[in-house]
């Protein structure tokens, strides 16, 4: 099917679209464009396999009825037969008014297709525009979001918000790119133009969709170390970290709401890796409800599709307050814990700094079957840090002393404290650390340890969905 004149004068119609989404000349369109409001076809991206919808803006705004339902939950189910990843392109007002129930079953339809095919295949939306009603749920059940600049997802638009509420708002305030990039975590990806969410959207596919063979022979030395600064007390953005552990660049998911833990896709010696990363930068690196929830949802996707995991560790304990416990950092957090335990992927832990307490577990310990767990030579791994282990141990020997004494004292019986405890050392010896690693050599070690269990295969490659947590 080529492009019409018409056509290439509207860039919001469905050919058009998908025409830039595929690698040229690939596509092969299931229809033709009719009334129904939706196009689906099969091309390459990358070349690799991939099925892709979208919904046509120019006819009723987008609106979804029963047959255009019916393409968009073909080409779910052909691609669930394929074993190729799905991307759906919405700019859509939702079901039809005109059709009634028939359109509320037909969007029914579509809700229970993506979830069928959830955890099976690698499920992608990319919104352009509007997406409200039924066409703000399709993309939410999906496993990863895209948001150009003129899209806007929410389940009833500003008018009715007014109308109901009584609350003032504008439609990209209700359910614009920023606010789901930063109050929601709707959206996993946010981009300034169309053509840079369409591009984001290849390449997110493609690293799904050809994850490759690792070769660790490609895999180089680099100083990791020279990304902590040289006070272990001191904050420090985690990204540059994470971009010198995978091979040239990543994709950072969800970059800016919870951000005190970072998530990515990148590649190690050619294959596709998930990272998960405490941010110092970012309320010290503490978990809380929000970063935990961000995790177990990203480490659920990577072990659904087979993606390995490194899990990038400095962490000081959960965030403490009234209001976390309020949010459900207990709930919240026992996904964290959920997550790894349920995990089949080969996923390999890198303690840099410090691992503390409930947290230290969350981060993928051994004790929750991690791949192997490494950590660097001035790390710690404990229940708390030193100095706050005494105060608590030895609160009465401390308050006899004089105050100016006191945190002379502190520091004494941190040292001791440390002694007797013992440190990495200890948790070697123990066995929840497998060795202590320089940075310099942090890169080779970890994609040693992928490759062995990939070659070894998956014990039980886990057969789930990957929920909206």
């Amino acid at each position: 099917m080529s492009l019409s004149t018409t056509e290439l004068v509207d860039p919001r119609t469905p050919v058009v679209r998908l025409h830039r989404f595929f690698d040229e000349g690939t596509v092969t369109y299931f229809a033709a464009p009719d009334s129904s409001g939706v196009v689906a076809g099969q091309g390459l991206v990358d070349g690799n396999e991939v099925v892709a919808f979208a919904t046509d803006a120019t006819v009723q705004g987008g609106a979804m009825g029963r047959d255009g339902c019916a393409r968009i939950v073909h080409a779910i189910e052909s691609a669930a037969r394929m074993g190729c990843p799905v991307v759906g392109i919405w700019h859509s007002g939702g079901a039809r008014l005109q059709e009634g129930v028939s359109s509320l079953d037909g969007v029914g339809r579509v809700f229970a297709a993506i979830v069928r095919a959830s955890g099976r295949i690698p499920q992608i939306s990319l919104v352009l525009g509007p997406a409200a009603g039924g066409a703000a749920y399709g993309p939410a059940l999906t496993d990863l979001v895209i948001m150009g600049p003129e899209a806007k997802v929410f389940v009833t638009g500003p008018d009715v918000v007014r109308s109901v509420t009584g609350e003032d708002c504008t439609a990209d305030s209700l359910g614009g790119p920023v606010t789901h990039s930063t109050k929601s975590g709707v959206v996993h990806v946010t981009c300034d133009t169309e053509e840079d969410a369409i591009e984001r959207t290849r390449q997110i596919t493609s690293l799904l969709a050809d994850q490759r063979e690792i070769d660790i022979t490609q895999v180089t030395n680099r100083d990791l170390g020279g990304f902590l600064p040289e006070s272990p007390r001191r904050a420090y953005d985690v990204r540059p970290l994470v971009g010198g552990m995978v091979d040239d660049g990543f994709i950072e998911l969800h970059p800016k709401w919870a951000r005190n833990i970072v998530t990515a896709l990148g590649r190690l010696g050619g294959r596709t890796v998930g990272v998960v990363a405490n941010n110092p930068l970012r309320r010290g690196g503490c978990l809380d409800s929000l970063s935990a929830e961000k995790a177990s949802r990203f480490v659920r996707m990577c072990d659904s599709f087979g993606v390995p995991l490194i899990v990038l560790v400095d962490v000081p304990g959960y965030l403490p307050g009234v209001g976390q416990e309020w949010e459900g950092v207990v709930r919240r957090g026992a996904k964290l814990l959920y997550a790894f335990a349920e995990c089949t992927v080969p996923r390999v832990t890198v303690v840099t700094r410090k691992a503390y307490g409930g947290a230290y577990i969350a981060m993928n310990a051994a004790c929750l079957g991690a791949t192997a767990v490494y950590a660097w030579p001035t790390a710690e791994v404990a229940v708390m840090g030193h100095e706050a282990a005494v105060k608590i141990l030895h609160r009465r020997r401390i308050a006899a002393v004089p105050a100016q004494r006191q945190p002379e004292v502190i520091k004494e019986l941190a040292e001791e404290h440390a002694v007797t405890v013992g440190g990495v050392e200890k948790a070697v010896e123990l066995g929840v650390v497998d060795a202590v690693v320089s940075p310099i050599n942090t890169r080779v070690t970890v994609a040693a340890a992928i490759a062995e269990a990939l070659a070894a295969g998956r014990p039980d490659k886990n057969v789930h969905g990957n929920i909206p947590l």
